[in-house]
């Protein structure tokens, strides 16, 4: 594993059609790799962000067919770089469910998808503002979590609201995980609150880079979202982050010999112990 590596996260204000996406976030991945990132990550729906049930479902398209995937694919070999696409919303594959896939898709620099997660947490809430989200309606949960084999080490995939689940990156990392990444589309009064305490809480816990590219500002469906792309290392410190919810890149060199160093010093992954349930509370 090299022990140096320039990472950019890409930060948009997705349109809601996936050709409008494509046309959007190329400029700031172009920008990414003339920086010299070598990873570069884009946030949850890059393809496209779109509430209304209806016009989404005539937007989806599977994923081998999805304008903006192939678009990023064929970019990903013009620019050689590994590209993950946070998440792209595309058929999920299932004859037997219309509900779309939440699809992260780890490309390589010669446009191969190295790896692929669908979303396991879906997102369904009534928040004290009166906005009401039911993801479930509309994405299918993924069933498997996902480290994938990167010439950096291995790169833990996660979307957005798996973020509050902790278990799950302790998962990843003792499967092999230095890096996790973090796609998201934060609303604003959860972005506001939680964002970077559950970003840095679960590079804690795990002693992984965690690298956290977001949606942010008003989207054509109406949605606003929070913003702030960020990268943690694994001691828990921010390495970098956006102030703002405008489209832009955010660049960080990664000392990879840090994941290391944190868990020598607090070799928490190897403490585990099995235990028994409580009993609930009557």
């Amino acid at each position: 594993m090299s022990e140096t590596l320039r990472v950019a996260l890409v930060q948009t204000t997705t349109p809601a059609d996936p050709a409008e996406g494509l046309a959007h976030v190329a400029p700031l991945i172009r920008r990414a790799a003339e920086g010299g990132a070598r990873l570069i990550l884009t946030p949850e729906g890059t393809n496209l962000l779109v509430q209304d049930r209806a016009r989404r479902e005539a937007l989806l398209a599977d994923e081998g067919e999805d304008v903006a995937v192939a678009g990023l694919k064929a970019l990903a070999t013009e620019l050689g770089v590994q590209l993950l696409i946070g998440s792209a919303i595309v058929k999920s594959g299932h004859a037997d469910d219309a509900r779309a896939a939440n699809r992260s898709l780890l490309i390589d620099d010669r446009g191969e998808t190295v790896a692929r997660y669908d979303k396991l947490h879906v997102y369904d809430v009534d928040l004290p503002t009166g906005e009401r989200w039911r993801e479930s309606a509309a994405v299918r949960p993924g069933e498997r979590a996902v480290v994938a084999r990167t010439p950096w080490g291995g790169l833990g995939l996660t979307v957005c609201y798996d973020v509050r689940f902790p278990h799950l990156f302790r998962a990843l990392a003792r499967a092999g995980a230095d890096l996790i990444a973090v796609p998201a589309a934060f609303t604003v009064p959860t972005g506001e609150a939680h964002w970077e305490t559950l970003l840095r809480a679960r590079a804690i816990e795990t002693g992984c880079f965690v690298l956290a590219p977001a949606q942010g500002g008003a989207h054509a469906d109406g949605r606003r979202t929070w913003g702030r792309s960020t990268v943690v290392g694994p001691w828990g410190e921010v390495i970098g982050r956006l102030d703002h919810d405008r489209p832009d890149v955010l660049f960080a060199d990664l000392d990879l010999s840090a994941v290391a160093r944190a868990r020598q010093a607090v070799p928490q992954l190897t403490h585990d112990r099995d235990f028994a349930a409580p009993d609930p509370i009557a």
